[in-house]
């Protein structure tokens, strides 16, 4: 059985660890790989040898730094079948999904190569007389990325192109569930001649990210996972003197007005709900239908669940693929029964599928719990699989109160033809990412990757120019080149 490496001073280097776990195909159950649970001494290693690149890489000009990413970005393209392929294999979701995802991950890349404009500075001239003053932008160092399992190669790229066009170095722990996708990621990365050092990969667990987040090298923690995760490496990076940015969970809200247009509407409903098996962080898990669209919205969503196709992502037709684990099932399964017993009503379940021909794989179908209590664990838990809760309000500033309440603020949506309607959505929901008539407000690569309340700890988000102001830091220059001192008036 292959077993990962981990990539270190430009090599590929066997970890030193006993202990591996298993990387399993959640559609198939079958075993793809083993993931080494690296030591803390190796990802010393990993910083001692970003730390030594960084003096050498911080020099090199910022337009020479992004003929790498420039040929990275033509890598990417060429092997994007295969990647997709691995990002279904070992992650679950749909070949399509898979595709979707490596054209973000381009795409920040594309943004990236814009460092040198993205990272000047300012100046002004003459602020006294004879005296000038200018800010510039410099790297910070080394660097760190945590990344989560749903989208193993696109939030990678939310950082790591930015971190390092900006003269940084860089060290990426994917996640454990899905290691394959970011070992074939650095194949390509390798062959763009990138100095070694600057980019390195240590596979492992929780020892792994300790050792990242106390190393007195590193400078800056970037994170995606669940909030109480990202409150954890928030605090013990911040602790450590770091600059941290962790996306944490979500409960987004989607409303839907009585002008919406109901079957597009649901559509994208459903797209947003259901897809990518509901792992993402702007699934729609919440649809508050306001007025008289109730029933009719109802019905529509239900026979949207009943009819999504669920299968092996690899398959033709499937329009749902497997949740990462079967400890994931069982979860989705058990918050899914907390509904029933706090009162929701079971409008489709989805639990204990049989799926035809993948009988070992960790599938749920889409569910649907109707008039969930308000502060029970479906409406306020994020429950990251397809199960959507559903709530009703009379009116808008209802529906607006309801997405308000909320301790999250990812995302949240609004259906409608009304532009007055919108508008006041737009500007009065406590979210920081929203959509009107959109199902998943994600941002492109050029803007920054919002996020409000426990949905996000930090000041600086990632992708575009928070990406280019977290891994630089300011420094003001005041100077005065004088044939004869200037005199005081």
């Amino acid at each position: 059985m292959k077993q990962l490496k981990n990539y270190i001073a430009g090599t590929w280097q066997q970890s030193k660890t006993t202990d591996y776990l298993e990387v399993i195909n959640p559609a198939t159950n079958v075993l793809l790989a083993e993931v080494p649970l690296s030591l803390a001494n190796e990802l010393d290693q990993a910083a001692t040898a970003a730390s030594e690149a960084f003096s050498s890489w911080r020099r090199i000009p910022p337009t020479s730094r992004i003929q790498y990413l420039f040929k990275l970005k033509t890598l990417l393209e060429e092997h994007r079948e295969d990647l997709a392929k691995t990002i279904t294999e070992e992650c679950g979701k749909t070949l399509k999904e898979s595709q979707g995802e490596l054209q973000r991950a381009i795409e920040n890349v594309e943004v990236a190569c814009g460092i040198p404009t993205l990272m000047q500075g300012h100046n002004s001239e003459d602020i006294a007389r004879g005296i000038d003053e200018s800010m510039i932008r410099q790297p910070l160092g080394v660097v760190g990325v945590i990344a989560p399992f749903n989208f193993p190669a696109m939030i990678p790229f939310w950082f790591f192109p930015y971190a390092i066009a900006c003269g940084n170095t860089c060290i990426i722990k994917p996640s454990e569930k899905v290691p394959q996708t970011m070992e074939k990621i650095m194949d390509l990365v390798d062959q763009t001649g990138l100095p070694a050092g600057v980019m390195n990969v240590v596979n492992g667990s929780k020892t792994v990210v300790d050792a990242l987040l106390d190393h007195p090298t590193v400078k800056a923690i970037s994170f995606v996972g669940s909030s109480p995760v990202a409150k954890y490496i928030y605090r013990r990076a911040a602790e450590n003197g770091k600059r941290v940015q962790c996306q944490g969970g979500a409960k987004n809200p989607v409303v839907i007005l009585p002008d919406a247009d109901l079957e597009m509407t649901t559509r994208i409903v459903a797209d947003s709900a259901f897809g990518c098996a509901g792992q993402r962080c702007l699934a729609a898990s919440l649809a508050i239908t306001v007025g008289s669209v109730k029933a009719d919205f109802t019905d529509a969503i239900v026979e949207a669940a009943q009819q999504r196709v669920v299968g092996n992502g690899l398959d033709d037709g499937v329009q749902m693929g497997a949740v990462i684990n079967q400890g994931s099932c069982d979860r989705i399964q058990s918050l899914t029964q907390t509904g029933i017993d706090e009162g929701g009503k079971l409008l489709v379940d989805g639990r204990n599928p049989k799926i035809p021909g993948y009988e070992e794989g960790s599938f749920v179908r889409p569910t649907l719990l109707q008039d969930i209590p308000l502060q029970g664990e479906v409406a306020t838990t994020e429950i990251f699989g397809p199960v959507l809760g559903m709530l009703h309000a009379d009116t808008l500033d209802d529906a607006i109160a309801l997405v308000n309440q909320s301790r999250w603020g990812n995302m949240a949506c609004l259906f409608t033809n009304s532009g007055a309607a919108a508008r006041k959505f737009r500007y009065e929901a406590e979210a920081g990412n929203v959509g009107i008539n959109i199902g998943v407000a994600a941002p492109m690569a050029f803007f920054p990757f919002s996020g409000w309340k426990e949905s996000f700890y930090g000041d600086l988000h990632g992708q575009s120019q928070h990406a280019v102001e977290f891994f630089t830091q300011t420094k003001v220059v005041v100077e005065r080149w004088p044939k004869e001192w200037s005199r005081q008036f």
